[in-house]
């Protein structure tokens, strides 16, 4: 089920009569320039510049974060389109059954999953460290940070285009939609959900888990546990989902979403559990404070060699001036023996 964008959204159990009506494109040339892009580059920067100003306390520079988003950005928008087209086959295929390249490419149009995102994500960092030389672990738990933080700004482009909600329900705070000019629907507006648990898991990342990290890879960990939560809770409730192939389980269709999620909380759950528990790793190990521990000793020996050599530059200038002194004494005594008397 579709609403239509050209009509007002509401709720009436919170806001009354009260009515929203965006248009879904800002500004109307070629194309149009759509809200939902320049919110997605929005909440690209704002991530961007969350992990500039965090990656320090990774062990990580500015020019690292620049350098992966360049390759970031455009991959993770391929990749959330292939991950989108994918698992919505049907809809871009010709009356004769092959692809419709058109529409395939025409990414304006709609249709991208930030699952896709995270994949392309993924394989960006193992590709960019590896070539660094960094650990892939630190980069990600930085950057989990601003993906967060996207997510929560991203979110919202859903709302200004009436999709990505849910089922319909009399919660006090539904979101009310029109599918057709005469009918209306009133359902979970689940962007909003997933908007702020993500605020929830940004601000738990922030305050508690990053300052009391004892491995790398704990960030990333997190998130997967996190988000793999709410997203398998939420994508229950949506009306939009991609489906696996058609494929059921217990005579339901599998949603792709809700899987994957599954498999990244336990996978997360799995990861904190054996580096806490099993390894009881401590924060010694991480990426950061082995820099800062080598940055203290490469001090450490620099002032042991300047120690080393100190005393004997010390005694080699003691001993050259009374030489100097007994010199000028002996010259006077000479120049006393021979001089003039009085």
């Amino acid at each position: 089920m579709s609403a239509l964008k050209n009509m007002p959204i509401s709720f009436p159990g919170l806001f009354g009569d009260w009515e929203f009506n965006p248009d879904p494109i800002a500004i109307h040339i070629g194309h149009g320039v759509y809200w939902y892009g320049i919110i997605l580059a929005i909440a690209m920067l704002a991530g961007l510049f969350l992990c500039m100003k965090k990656a320090k306390h990774f062990g990580l520079t500015e020019d690292h974060v620049l350098d992966m988003t360049l390759w970031a950005v455009p991959c993770c928008i391929i990749g959330s389109r292939i991950y989108y087209v994918l698992f919505n086959l049907d809809l871009y295929r010709t009356e004769t059954g092959g692809l419709d390249w058109g529409s395939i490419v025409s990414i304006w149009d709609g249709g991208i999953a930030i699952y896709g995102t995270v994949i392309a994500g993924v394989i960006v960092a193992v590709v960019f460290t590896r070539i660094r030389k960094l650990p892939l672990a630190a980069m990600t738990d930085l950057a989990v940070l601003g993906l967060l933080l996207g997510q929560i700004i991203g979110r919202w482009a859903n709302f200004i285009n009436r999709e990505a909600f849910g089922s319909e329900t009399t919660l006090p705070w539904r979101m009310r939609l029109w599918v057709s000019e005469y009918h209306a629907i009133e359902v979970h507006p689940t962007f909003l959900y997933e908007s702020l648990w993500n605020l929830v898991g940004l601000l738990l990342l922030l305050a508690v888990v990053t300052k009391g990290r004892r491995f790398d890879g704990e960030n990333t960990a997190f998130y997967f546990l996190w988000y793999g939560i709410g997203r398998f809770w939420i994508e229950g409730l949506r009306t939009d989902s991609l489906y696996l192939f058609g494929w059921t389980l217990m005579g339901q269709p599998i949603r792709v979403s809700q899987a994957l999620s599954l498999v990244l909380a336990l996978g997360g759950a799995f990861m904190l559990f054996y580096h806490i528990r099993v390894k009881k790793c401590t924060a010694d190990g991480l990426f950061v404070n082995r820099l800062a521990a080598a940055a203290e000793s490469a001090e450490a020996t620099a002032a042991a060699e300047t120690d080393e050599t100190s005393p004997s530059e010390v005694a080699g200038d003691t001993a050259a001036e009374p030489s100097e002194e007994a010199a000028g004494e002996a010259d006077r005594q000479e120049e006393g023996l021979n001089g003039n008397p009085d």
